[in-house]
């Protein structure tokens, strides 16, 4: 499912305009974006958790030329899903 077609199933299913729905999926989305940004955990209760992690530098190898290459360290969003969610995908 795309942002596109979850607009169309969430306005089907509370009779909102897409353009309404459309407007609240992208403040949700700029919000949590913005909290993650400033390094806090977004939890939506009943779906998981946000968090932003760091990830240490390290050496890599390049596979074409086996060159040795540093890998600075970086922040990237991990995603915990709820129990809710773990329980529906595994049934």
């Amino acid at each position: 499912m795309n942002k596109i077609e979850l607009v169309k199933s969430v306005a089907e299913e509370t009779g909102l305009t897409q353009k309404e729905v459309s407007a609240v999926v992208d403040t949700m989305l700029e919000t949590v974006i913005a909290d993650l940004a400033n390094g806090n955990e977004v939890a939506l209760a009943g779906f998981g958790k946000f968090v932003v992690k760091t990830r240490a530098a390290r050496e890599s190898i390049n596979p074409r030329t086996k060159e040795v290459v540093k890998v600075p360290s970086c922040k990237a969003v991990a995603y915990k899903p709820s129990k809710a969610i773990k329980d529906a995908v595994n049934k």
